[in-house]
């Protein structure tokens, strides 16, 4: 079975024919636990996101700052495992049509083996991986196993990576280019800040591939700004932190559709 690269190329396609960003949500999947993090993609996705980011909870998360580092505990004290990430692919894919990418380090993937992975997550339904960690260098036999089961490998560049650099990542990718709003880790942050619309500016010099910002974004006036330059905006911590702040799971999910229509209004202003 192939991988939805297609659908998530066509969605893309779809926000910028509208003359939008696409929203993208990101949550970690066994956060609070399996199926309430399946239902919480859900949530966002039904709420207005385009596509969402399933995280696979990691012990060493280098890139996640303290919101996503408390989910992925919790996700961890309870126990998830690989199988339970693509059973919130599998689900939240089947619910919604929409396409549903793992966003991971590289590790658990290299232990679990780049062929099983690829295969297990185009068989969910699965339109692609981001792997924050992974250097384009050592990243050949990850693309291989992605293409041919039909995934997007989506690459992160941040604010100081160099013109050279970014070609040499961004002709490696598929799908879209990930674009860290600014140094340092995941958080909601006041502003997003001129860095992060002079590095897609940057980007965008060498690829044709969309360019995504994460890193930051928490409201639709956020979200508005940053779909002004970039096509697409990343949101996770603001997701995250509305299920850690609910009294109970509905009230949880309630807040993550309420979020999840705030900023598509944004991305649509």
């Amino acid at each position: 079975m192939s991988g939805r690269i297609e659908l998530l190329d066509r969605t893309l396609a779809a926000a910028k024919a509208e003359g939008r960003a696409a929203l993208v949500a990101y949550l970690p999947a066994g956060f609070p636990t399996v199926d309430g993090g399946i239902a919480a993609v859900k949530a966002a996705l039904e709420g207005g996101a385009d596509i969402v980011e399933v995280g696979l909870p990691h012990s060493d998360p280098v890139l996640d700052g303290p919101v996503i580092q408390t989910a992925d505990d919790i996700a961890l004290r309870g126990g998830v495992r690989i199988k339970d990430v693509m059973r919130t692919v599998r689900e939240a894919h089947a619910a919604t049509g929409k396409p549903v990418l793992v966003m991971t380090y590289w590790n658990p993937v290299d232990r679990y083996g780049a062929e099983r992975f690829a295969t297990e997550l185009a068989e969910a339904g699965g339109a692609g991986c981001i792997l924050p960690d992974l250097p384009v260098e050592e990243s050949e036999g990850w693309r291989k196993a992605a293409e041919q089961h039909g995934l997007a490998t989506v690459f992160v560049v941040a604010p100081s990576s160099r013109d050279e650099r970014l070609a040499k990542i961004t002709a490696a990718g598929t799908g879209f280019v990930y674009a860290a709003s600014l140094m340092g880790v995941t958080g909601t942050r006041a502003s997003v800040g001129a860095e992060a619309a002079e590095l897609v500016g940057r980007t965008r010099a060498q690829t044709a591939l969309p360019v995504c910002v994460g890193l930051g974004v928490s409201n639709g006036e956020q979200a508005a700004e940053v779909a002004g330059f970039a096509d697409g905006v990343i949101v996770g911590s603001a997701f995250v932190k509305k299920l850690l702040d609910a009294p109970d799971l509905e009230q949880g999910l309630t807040a993550v559709r309420e979020l999840a229509a705030d900023l598509a209004k944004g991305v649509r202003r």
